[in-house]
């Protein structure tokens, strides 16, 4: 998957800090899925880094992407925090037309 959607989905509204971090871990994760096999990691990350580095200021979730690819560049034998959102009701239909 492109870096600018990747971009483009993380940059919506966190209600919390907690729910930036689930966004920015998913957004990760989907990143590094979508990497060629024969791509090389650190070249790649850098330039997801500076395309979403922009961005980071502004939106909590692209922010925490940014953070979990620069730890990734420095310390890449570190395992990372990469948590799963928990199962949550989030409100249904009545709760996506508030949004809207």
């Amino acid at each position: 998957m492109s870096i600018e959607l990747i971009l483009t989905q993380l940059q919506c509204r966190a209600e919390t800090p907690e729910r930036a971090h689930e966004l920015g871990c998913m957004g990760y994760m989907q990143w590094l899925g979508g990497l060629p096999g024969c791509a090389s990691y650190e070249a790649e990350a850098a330039r997801a880094w500076r395309r979403a580095q922009p961005f980071a200021r502004t939106d909590p979730a692209v922010a925490v992407f940014c953070a979990l690819l620069d730890a990734s560049l420095r310390q890449p034998l570190r395992a990372l925090d990469l948590t799963l959102p928990r199962a949550q009701r989030r409100g249904g239909a009545r709760r996506r037309r508030l949004l809207l």
